[in-house]
């Protein structure tokens, strides 16, 4: 597990987070959320925790007083408005019944 000591508690933006290389690629729990009214995205948050293990991180948070975070996967930054990949992004075609 990576060392984020001395952000842990520090407010962040969403894109400074996932411009950061102390996240990228991990797991991050994110308390005191604020999200945007159109898109519902997340814009900023203070980082409780994170981890390169789900379930890890998962422990770590039931076991804290932080019972109600946002956790989301701080991938590749390519540009501010790209949401977070734990948002399911819509299939491009329905998916229809088979004709036998």
């Amino acid at each position: 597990m990576m060392s984020i000591e001395g952000r842990i508690g520090s407010p962040m933006s969403w894109p400074q987070i996932r411009q950061s290389g102390a996240y990228r690629g991990r797991w991050v729990a994110l308390d005191n959320c604020k999200y945007d009214g159109r898109t519902a995205q997340p814009l900023e948050g203070t980082i409780v925790d994170a981890d390169d293990d789900l379930a890890e991180l998962c422990t770590r948070i039931r076991q804290s007083d932080n019972k109600h975070c946002a956790i989301l996967f701080c991938d590749e930054a390519e540009d501010e408005t790209s949401p977070p990949s734990s948002v399911r992004r819509p299939s491009t075609a329905p998916i229809t019944p088979a004709q036998h």
